[in-house]
């Protein structure tokens, strides 16, 4: 990436949420129910929730590491973290679970295990980590849907790239969906995953709507024109960033919702 481009990543961030709003305007906006909500947690009855679908989910693929998540961590109450919960509509089962953690004040969880390229340093970013999600044959369309979630709040939050660790062949998924390798052609072993190697890979939030566009992606219908009111992040508190990313200008706090 060339270092002029990074001048104009906070307009793309404002193209993005512009791109959304003329969406909703232009009334190529359709709305679409799920069997499922999408919520921040907030109290400690609904992160037991979300902890239990996340040890259960690690247990399935990766049982060591699941043996240290029977409780929640400390990342799960940092003031730059949120946890988000899926409960079933019909009787508030736990079907799926995310964390995204920011570096407005802090560096993410993989900067632990990796120095970030010069192309991601001084940049706002959000990271997803403890993706669970309950078997069964939706446990694919949760997932998409925390993934819009992410995006959202992203969004709303200005981050500029949206990071993520994946194991092959999941991390196929995420390059699919247009995410970046941040280290072409390697995996990176990291600490919050007990030293499994995961593909790193990074989404320019600003453009994701352009570029979904420019190649029919299947993504743009579902993530940039469609209304899913079940997702609800009016608990998810974000405030705009100055430049550059870990010098906070604190602002009024904005609720976000889908």
């Amino acid at each position: 990436m060339k270092a002029n481009d990074l001048a104009t990543m906070y307009v793309h961030a404002d193209a993005g949420a512009e791109s959304q709003r003329n969406a909703r305007d232009s009334g190529l906006m359709t709305e679409e129910r799920l069997p499922f909500t999408v919520r921040v947690v907030h109290t400690d009855a609904q992160l037991q929730k979300a902890v239990a679908i996340r040890q259960a989910a690690y247990a399935r693929h990766v049982p060591a590491l699941a043996e240290k998540l029977r409780e929640p961590e400390p990342n799960d109450h940092d003031e730059d973290s949120l946890v988000l919960l899926a409960e079933s509509r019909m009787d508030g089962s736990p079907v799926g679970t995310m964390r995204i953690q920011t570096n407005r004040r802090r560096g993410i969880a993989i900067e632990h295990s990796v120095a970030l390229p010069p192309w991601l340093q001084n940049t706002r970013m959000a990271e997803a980590t403890r993706l669970g999600i309950a078997e069964g044959g939706a446990g694919r369309v949760v997932k998409i849907v925390l993934c819009k979630a992410f995006y959202l709040y992203s969004l709303a939050a200005k981050i500029e790239w949206m990071v993520i660790a994946a194991r092959p062949p999941l991390d196929r998924q995420y390059e699919a969906a247009l995410f970046t390798d941040v280290y072409p052609g390697e995996t990176i072993p990291l600490r919050h995953a007990s030293n499994i190697p995961h593909r790193v890979l990074a989404f320019e939030v600003g453009t994701a709507a352009e570029r979904w566009a420019a190649v029919n992606h299947p993504l743009s219908k579902f993530m940039v024109h469609t209304r899913h009111p079940d997702i609800d992040l009016s608990n998810a508190a974000v405030s705009p960033w100055s430049r550059p990313a870990r010098n906070v200008e604190r602002r009024d706090e904005a609720l976000v919702s889908a």
